[in-house]
Formats: C-alpha cells, structure tokens, sequence
C-alpha cells in the first residue's frame, strides 16, 4: 500500500509539499544563520543553535522542501562515492525573501547568489571550511566569560548604528608599484571584557587555503599565497586598515590542509621584510580536532602562539 507521505527526494522538491509549514523564530534564526555563512552543514548548525540533532535534521527538510533552504547539488559527488555526510545548506529565494521582510535585512547583506544549489564542488568545500572556522571559534568563545565573537562582514549591524556591509576589499600598491587587490575569506573580531571597565576588540582577517593556488611564483602578476602575504603586509606598513576600518591592528588567521602545506606557508612568511609577526597558521585536521581554538597553537614565523590574551 502507497504510503500517505511520500518519500522526498535529496535534490529535487516536490511540486507541492505534502503538510502545510508554519514558521517559527527558531526557523528564522536557521535561515539567518545560513545566510550569515552562506553555507552550513546539518552538523554546523546543529552547534551553532547547540539544539537535538534529530528534530534539526526534520526542520531543515522541510524548510527545504517548502523552498526555504537549498541543497548545493555538488554534494552528489559525496553521494555517489558512497557512505553518507552531514546535508549542506544554503539560503534559497523564498528564505531570502523571508529574512527581508521579516528581519529587514536587505538582499545586499545576504551572502546569497540566488542559485546556491549550482556552485562547484571546489567552491563548496572552500565555503565549508570557512564555515567549520568560525564554528569552532564561536564554540571557544562560549567557553569563556567575556570572549564574544563578532562576526564583522555579517548581518548585524555595528554597534555605532552602521548599516552591515561585506565590502572587506581593497588595494595596495607595493614597493615595485605592483598593485594588488586583496578580499579576505571572512572578517571577525574577538571583543574582550573580562576585568576592563571598556570592551576591547583585537581584529582578525581569515583564509582558508586548500592549497590550489602555488605558495611562490617568480611572477607577482600571476596568484600565489606569497602575493596575499605581501598584500597584507602592505595593508600594514601604509596604515590601510586604520583609515579604511579603524581597526588600531590586525592578524592575518590562515588554516590550510596540512601539516606540509603549512610548513610552506609559514616559510614563505618568513621572507617578509616587516610583516612576519601578522601571520598565524593552523592546519584543517587541527582546527577540527580543536576543543578550544582561542586555547590552540598557531604556528607563527618565529614559533608558536594562542589566541587567549
């Protein structure tokens, strides 16, 4: 006998959904949340809400099936090599539409392309790993009083009344009038206010590096990690993070996807003239395995160093 509710499938909405959906502010902070990322795992938000994993897993199947939420259909490489992995989402039209009405974010804030589920896998899995990052940062800071996250290319508005923006990109010119423009991964910022009378704040631009681009060329035209280092660098000896983002200093957070890759990363670190002590380098496994990354240690060009202050 056919059963009442049809089964649904992975990637494919039914025409009409079989029960009716009424939305709660639970469901609006999951859209929020992915929207924030771009894209989340199950597993993801399941920390980031720190909700049952069971009764998460039905919410977002049917906020997907009711349009809400996307499933990048890159994930059916996944699928198809067997086992199972935690379902990634992204923000659909509907859910977008949703959070402009009822939470007033404009559609400009939103880290949403409109057609989430046709991203390639490689960008995929460089947005996750982003994802996983700031996942495990806000999973430190909860474990500790008067370390807040701030997420500071998000939706929240600062705290001065700005508008949120993403517009962390900006240019530099190196000494060779080599112009070079840089966009960081994420922007966030860890505010302390243990034992201050004022909250202070320590600024942090983040890179996920999954190694596809070469860590030196004999060509600065052409990308290479030792581009980015030398336009961060630059960044800091002619002030751009002060005028541009009133940011008084910065580091520069890199988590890339192994230990020998880091090695070569840290190395090439080493041959700024004044910048080394911007850098900070983790490796993927680590970052994961971490129970408390603040705590974590990151390797820098003169040894090692945690996060806590």
């Amino acid at each position: 006998m056919a059963s009442p509710h049809p089964r649904n499938h992975r990637f494919r909405r039914p025409d009409q959904p079989a029960r009716p959906l009424r939305l709660t502010p639970r469901d609006l902070e999951i859209l929020r949340l992915v929207a924030e990322h771009r894209f989340l795992s199950s597993v993801q938000l399941q920390k980031w809400l720190d909700t049952p994993r069971q009764p998460l897993l039905r919410r977002l199947q049917r906020l997907y099936h009711h349009g809400y939420l996307d499933r990048p259909r890159a994930q059916l490489d996944y699928y198809h090599q067997g086992g199972s992995r935690p379902m990634v989402y992204g923000l659909a039209r509907r859910g977008a539409g949703l959070l402009r009405r009822d939470l007033d974010l404009p559609f400009s804030c939103m880290d949403w392309s409109g057609r989430p589920h046709q991203v390639g896998r490689l960008f995929l899995e460089h947005a996750l790993l982003i994802s996983d990052v700031m996942t495990a940062f806000e999973l430190a800071c909860r474990k500790h009083d008067g370390i807040q996250l701030q997420l500071l290319d998000g939706l929240s508005p600062e705290k001065d009344g700005r508008k949120p923006s993403r517009n962390y990109r900006w240019n530099v010119t190196l000494r060779n009038r080599q112009r070079l423009g840089i966009a960081p991964d994420r922007v966030f910022a860890l505010e302390y206010t243990t034992n201050r009378q004022e909250p202070t704040r320590a600024y942090f631009f983040l890179e996920a590096d999954r190694g596809t681009m070469p860590v030196t060329r004999s060509n600065l035209r052409q990308s290479s990690f030792l581009r980015k280092l030398l336009a961060y660098e630059a960044t800091w000896t002619q002030g751009v993070h002060q005028r541009r983002f009133g940011m008084h200093r910065f580091r520069v957070l890199t988590v890339t996807g192994s230990q020998e890759r880091l090695r070569h990363l840290v190395e090439a670190s080493r041959q700024l003239e004044q910048g080394r002590g911007l850098f900070l380098f983790l490796d993927d496994a680590a970052t994961r395995a971490s129970p408390d990354l603040l705590k974590e240690h990151w390797h820098s060009p003169s040894g090692t160093e945690s996060l806590m202050p």
